[in-house]
């Protein structure tokens, strides 16, 4: 299983744009067309093609907050490819390409708390929980560099 993350782009963006998860998992994640809208107006927004044997099957964005902290905002694998290890593999080399920063100090994620898989996934990686997020709505979890 070739599993790799590339820039999204002119040629792939239409792919990510068809992407979606499984119906019980919307109210967990955006729509990627709404994250590559927020990226084109935000330079500093980071997006990257989780690919499967270079066709597009996930998709990831993640966002300086400080020259110290990135968050990634957004993370899914398309309902046709979960559950083969694929978002385990994309994790770590997003992981891998964000601690690659120069000043990097920490890295957030944030989840719906009744998201019943987030929390063990993301712990397995040293995410560590430390609160809710500004809004009070999501966990707030980090891993220190």
């Amino acid at each position: 299983m070739n599993i790799t993350l590339i820039d999204v782009d002119k040629n792939n963006y239409e792919d990510i744009c068809d992407l979606s998860v499984a119906e019980n998992q919307y109210d967990y994640v955006a729509e990627n067309m709404w994250s590559l809208v927020e990226s084109k107006f935000n330079p500093s927004y980071q997006t990257r093609a989780i690919c499967l044997d270079d066709k597009p099957v996930g998709f990831f964005m993640w966002v300086p907050e400080t020259k110290q902290k990135i968050s990634i905002w957004r993370f899914m694998v398309d309902q046709n490819y979960q559950n083969k290890g694929i978002g385990r593999k994309a994790l770590q080399l997003a992981l891998d390409e964000i601690k690659q920063t120069d000043g990097l100090e920490e890295v957030e994620i944030c989840y719906d708390p009744n998201n019943p898989v987030a929390k063990d996934f993301y712990a397995s990686f040293g995410f560590l929980e430390v609160g809710m997020d500004q809004e009070g709505k999501d966990v707030l979890a980090i891993i220190k560099i």
